[in-house]
C-alpha cells in the first residue's frame, strides 16, 4: 500500500503541474478573442498568485482538520473546475473569477503534499517527484498547442481538455482515500493544534529559509521569463535559438531533478542546496562574461537550469529536520506563500529595471539573489539545531 500510495502522490504532482503553462501558452489567442490589453494576462496570474499564498498559509489548518489526502483531493478538484469554468468563459471578468478557486486549490495541494513528503520519503522522491512537476508544466503547452494549430485557435477546448484529466486525477485521489488511512494519515489524529503565523515566524532559523526561499523562486522565475528577452535584445541571438534555449532552462531543470534523485542518496538536502547554487552561481557568472559571442550565454543559461534542479526540493525535504516534524506543515505553509511571492513580484521588478535602466543588468539581478539563497541557507545551518520532535523557539 506504501508503493501504490507513492504512485498516487506522483500523479498528483503531475497534475499540479499541468495547468501551470497553459495560460502562457494560449494567452496570445485568448487576449485577442476576449478583446483586453496583452499585458491583462498579468492580472490573472497576480488573482491566481494570491489564492496560492492564502491556501498556503492556511494549510495547516486545513491538513490538520481534513488530512493530507483529502486536501490533496479537494484542492484538485478545485483546480478541475476552475480549469472547466476557463474553458467555458467568454469575458474577461469570468477569467478572473475562476482564477480565485484555480489559486486556492493550487496552494493548498503544493502545501500539503509537499510537507506529506518531506515527513514520509526520501529526499530521492522528493526531488523526482518535482521533476514530475516539471513533467505535467511540459505537456501542458503541447495540449494547448494542439489545438490553436490548423487554423482551429480553440483555447477553450485545450483548457477543457486538461480539466477532464484533472478530473480523472480527482476521482483517483477520492478513490485512494483509504489508502492514506492504511498509512496512518487520519485527520484529526494529529498531536499538536495550528500553531498559525505569528508562532511560525517565531520559529528559531524560520526567516533565513523564508528569505532564502522568497529569493530563489524569484530568482528562478526570473531567470525563465526574461531569458529570450535578454538574449535576443543584449546578445543579438535570433529568436528561434533564444526561444529554444529558453525552454532548455527548464528541461535542464527537471533533467536535473531526475538525476538529483540518484545523488540524493549520497548527499544530505544542505549539500544538494549549496551545490545546486554554486552550479547555477557559475552560470549567471558566465551569461555575464563579456565577450564577442552569445555562446556563453546560452550555456550560462542551461547550466543555471541544471543547478536550480536541487534547490527547491531540498529546501522542502529539509525542513521537519531542521524546525521538528510536528510542526513542518505550517512550516511549509509559509515556504510556499513566499515562494509565490518570490516568483510573483521580482520578475516584474526586473522587467521595470530593464526598461528603466539596462536588460543587460539580468546576469547581476540573477546573481545579487542567488548570493541571498546561498547566504540564508548557510546561515540557517549553523543557526539551527535540528531537533526532529520538537520545536525551538526564539
Amino acid at each position: 500500500m506504501y508503493s501504490l500510495l507513492l504512485v498516487i502522490i506522483y500523479l498528483a504532482f503531475i497534475s499540479l503541474g499541468l495547468p501551470d503553462s497553459l495560460l502562457g501558452a494560449g494567452w496570445p489567442v485568448m487576449q485577442a478573442e476576449l478583446n483586453v490589453p496583452l499585458s491583462y494576462a498579468g492580472i490573472v496570474t497576480m488573482i491566481i498568485a494570491g489564492g496560492t499564498i492564502i491556501s498556503s498559509l492556511f494549510s495547516d489548518r486545513l491538513t490538520k482538520k481534513l488530512g493530507a489526502g483529502l486536501v490533496t483531493a479537494i484542492s484538485v478538484m478545485l483546480t478541475a473546475l476552475a480549469l472547466i469554468g476557463f474553458s467555458v468563459s467568454n469575458r474577461f471578468y469570468m477569467l478572473c473569477l475562476w482564477a480565485i478557486p484555480y489559486g486556492l486549490g493550487a496552494g493548498a495541494i503544493d502545501a500539503a503534499l509537499n510537507n506529506y513528503v518531506a515527513l514520509h520519503y526520501s529526499s530521492r522522491h522528493m526531488s523526482w517527484l518535482h521533476c514530475f512537476w516539471g513533467v505535467g508544466a511540459t505537456i501542458s503547452p503541447y495540449i494547448m498547442g494542439y489545438f490553436l494549430t490548423g487554423g482551429r485557435l480553440d483555447w477553450p477546448l485545450g483548457y477543457r481538455t486538461v480539466g477532464f484529466i484533472q478530473i480523472g486525477l480527482t476521482v483517483i485521489l477520492f478513490a485512494s482515500l483509504p489508502i492514506w488511512k492504511r498509512n496512518g494519515i487520519v485527520a484529526g489524529k494529529e498531536k499538536t493544534p495550528p500553531i498559525g503565523l505569528a508562532k511560525t515566524l517565531k520559529v528559531k532559523g524560520v526567516p533565513y529559509v523564508l528569505v532564502a526561499f522568497l529569493a530563489y523562486c524569484g530568482m528562478e522565475q526570473t531567470a525563465s521569463i526574461w531569458a529570450s528577452s535578454y538574449l535576443v535584445v543584449y546578445h543579438g541571438t535570433d529568436a528561434e535559438t533564444a526561444a529554444r534555449f529558453a525552454s532548455l532552462f527548464f528541461i535542464g531543470m527537471t533533467v536535473g531533478r531526475f538525476l538529483n534523485g540518484f545523488a540524493a542518496g549520497k548527499l544530505s538536502d544542505k549539500q544538494l542546496i549549496r551545490i545546486g547554487m554554486i552550479i547555477s552561481l557559475s552560470g549567471v557568472i558566465l551569461m555575464g562574461i563579456p565577450v564577442g559571442t552569445n555562446v556563453t550565454a546560452l550555456i550560462g543559461l542551461v547550466i543555471v537550469g541544471l543547478g536550480c534542479a536541487p534547490v527547491y526540493p531540498s529546501i522542502i525535504h529539509a525542513t521537519p529536520y531542521n524546525f521538528g516534524k510536528e510542526y513542518s506543515q505550517a512550516i511549509v505553509g509559509v515556504e510556499m506563500a513566499f515562494a509565490y511571492i518570490g516568483s510573483t513580484f521580482l520578475p516584474p521588478l526586473f522587467g521595470v529595471i530593464a526598461e528603466k535602466i539596462n536588460i543587460g543588468l539580468y546576469p547581476v539581478y540573477l546573481l545579487f539573489f542567488g548570493i541571498i539563497v546561498l547566504i540564508m541557507s548557510e546561515v540557517l545551518n549553523k543557526k539551527v539545531a535540528p531537533k526532529p520532535e520538537a520545536l525551538t523557539v526564539d
